[in-house]
């Protein structure tokens, strides 16, 4: 009989898989914004967010933090590299006032990590107490990056138009949420891994469904068709990555 500690190590292991996935997604967006030297309309946000959401995931894996977590680490060390590349590009590019944006936000990111870094090894005692708070702010900040992109979806609704909100990264922000949920719900119990990705996974069906209703529209606009109509399955919608 297959084991459940085998079964939740193959399903992190497809995780990891689907993480990085989610987090190379991004890729084609900028490879445009080096191409056209310019971030146009895209934002640093969901980004910004992931930084600071990979650094505390990989600060709760630690063993001196919550135990057994290596695949927490491993994908979640991968995403900083990610997402600090991704972040210099967008600032090479990005107008005067984009550039402060990013600096402030990615400053102001260390100074609270570093703080929430050295009150959990100086004050707390013991690996359940470190991985009750650390734990917290995990979620808290998965949840953040979860959610960034509703802004994007915003815009979507306002305009009809999927060409800022990414088809890829969406998918892979479901699969990926659905991935760590099935994984938290495995013995050992994580309710700290359930609850943020409980939410990507609906965070992400959500963008799904928006990208099933409005990207009919900007097939009409590359085709020249003036058709306003919704078609709710997704064929040649113009992909571009946030």
């Amino acid at each position: 009989m297959v084991s459940a500690a085998l079964v939740r190590t193959v399903i992190g292991i497809i995780g990891n898989v689907i993480s990085f996935g989610l987090f190379f997604s991004p890729a084609p967006t900028f490879y445009r914004i080096i191409k056209k030297k310019s971030v146009e309309e895209f934002k640093p946000d969901p980004y910004i967010a992931t930084v600071l959401n990979c650094a505390f995931w990989v600060f709760y894996g630690l063993p001196f933090v919550h135990p057994h977590s290596v695949l927490v680490v491993t994908i979640n060390g991968v995403g900083l590299v990610f997402e600090f590349v991704y972040l210099t590009i967008f600032y090479i590019y990005a107008t005067n006032k984009g550039r402060r944006k990013v600096l402030f936000l990615l400053g102001s990111e260390a100074l609270f990590f570093a703080a929430v870094a050295l009150i959990t090894l100086l004050v707390l005692h013991g690996t359940h107490e470190r991985s009750l708070v650390v734990g917290v702010l995990c979620d808290i900040f998965n949840i953040m990056m979860y959610v960034s992109p509703l802004t994007i979806m915003t815009k979507v609704i306002k305009t009809k138009s999927v060409e800022y909100m990414p088809f890829w990264l969406s998918l892979t922000n479901f699969l990926n949420g659905v991935c760590w949920t099935t994984y938290a719900l495995i013995h050992p119990f994580d309710i700290y891994v359930l609850v943020s990705n409980g939410i990507g996974a609906l965070s992400g069906l959500i963008q799904l469904i928006l990208y099933a209703c409005y990207c009919s529209y900007n097939n009409g606009e590359n085709n020249g068709d003036g058709d306003d109509s919704v078609s709710i399955i997704v064929v040649k919608g113009k992909i571009e990555l946030v």
